[in-house]
């Protein structure tokens, strides 16, 4: 005898994810050419297409807790491929949308994270903060725009590290790692099937997994690559972003630990600013000549998307303007410092204080985060014997 299981669509979930980037979602007649199409899908449950039911029928909880999410890179090419432009490719971008916004807590965040309308609340966060800390040092100091005993500009006469920046910036990035990994933690549960997985042969260690993952595929962008031939550029750019962030990262800790460590140990200390010829400061140049060419690139093959087969959604616009926003205000501060424009040097160097904390506050919601979540989704499905 046939068994017969009800399906219980949640219609409010499906007119969210279409309002999230899958509006052509109901274009989609099942025909698989998504799936046949993408050169990550493995041959055992391969996606999109289940994506693409699950959506359409309104199966919120099996899409939100859906591994395969994490493992689309995006390429496109299901996009380009299907015969009636249901566009598979947004429909992951947009469900992986909707994930961010409703996995970690504060959950007004990630409300005002997935729209534009929310842009001005996000901005004005920091805008305050760091004014705040202007106008409190601008009375100790008894100027808006001080110079420096030997008249030069010093960014740390209004924006002292011991007082402002480090304090401010510690607790916002180690708490954002926090809500990140509590982020993580609930994603991973969800993936988690219920009852147990039989795993035949030799088990290795998570840890083991996690770190073939950053060899084989964070450090190389190996999936970048095999998403297809003619998308060579969008392996460059992202590649020129992360190893860009890896060197400003880099140096932000010696400046921080010179600091700090300069306290105790003089010969270690590291003034700022430094000499333009100072390894650090040309370190650190070379970081941002790279995160240029990296966000030129990317925004270029935005902008070369065609809207019937791919669109960019408001989280994709977010993360490229605000690390613009990181990278011109950052070198702008920098030539109006060199230049002696004193109340131009500040101001931008405000802005780029605001910037700055936007990109490292709100990551557990944004596509920044997407990349350890990413991470962590393929790490998962390694450790249960699947590549």
């Amino acid at each position: 005898m046939a068994q017969c299981t009800q399906v219980q669509p949640d219609l409010d979930f499906v007119r969210e994810i279409r309002a999230a980037g899958g509006e052509t979602l109901k274009k989609c007649y099942q025909c698989a050419t998504c799936s046949v199409a993408c050169p990550l899908s493995p041959a055992n449950n391969p996606y999109p297409r289940k994506e693409m039911v699950w959506a359409s029928w309104g199966l919120k909880d099996k899409l939100m807790s859906d591994v395969d999410l994490w493992l689309c890179h995006n390429c496109g090419n299901c996009a380009d491929l299907c015969p009636r432009g249901a566009r598979p490719a947004d429909l992951m971008a947009a469900a992986r949308n909707m994930v961010y916004k409703n996995l970690t807590s504060p959950s007004l965040i990630g409300k005002w994270m997935s729209s534009i309308k929310g842009l001005p609340f996000l901005i004005a966060i920091p805008a305050l903060l760091w004014f705040f800390v202007w106008a409190v040092r601008s009375g100790i100091k008894g100027s808006w725009f001080p110079r420096a005993a030997d008249g030069r500009i010093v960014f740390g006469e209004i924006f002292y590290g011991d007082y402002t920046i480090d304090p401010i910036f510690i607790i916002t990035f180690f708490g954002a790692l926090y809500i990140l990994y509590r982020g993580t933690m609930k994603l991973l549960k969800r993936f988690k099937p219920e009852g147990s997985i039989l795993m035949l042969g030799s088990i290795k260690p998570w840890y083991m997994h996690l770190w073939d993952v950053l060899v084989e595929e964070v450090v190389t962008h190996k999936k970048f690559q095999d998403c297809g031939a003619g998308k060579a550029d969008r392996k460059i750019g992202h590649m020129a972003v992360f190893y860009s962030f890896v060197i400003l990262a880099a140096v932000t800790a010696i400046v921080a630990g010179g600091h700090w460590v300069g306290k105790v140990i003089p010969a270690l200390d590291v003034h700022t600013p430094m000499h333009l010829t100072f390894p650090v400061k040309i370190l650190a140049n070379i970081g941002a000549v790279g995160l240029f060419v990296g966000l030129v690139l990317m925004t270029l093959r935005r902008m070369k998307l065609d809207p019937k087969f791919q669109a960019s959604s408001f989280y994709d616009c977010y993360l490229l303007g605000v690390i613009w926003a990181v990278a011109v205000t950052g070198l702008l501060s920098q030539l109006f410092r060199l230049m002696d424009c004193v109340t131009w040097a500040f101001s931008v160097y405000y802005l780029h204080l605001v910037a700055v904390w936007m990109l490292f506050a709100y990551l557990p919601w944004s596509k920044l985060g997407h990349f350890v979540y990413r991470v962590a989704a393929l790490t998962y499905v390694r450790t249960i014997g699947r590549r």
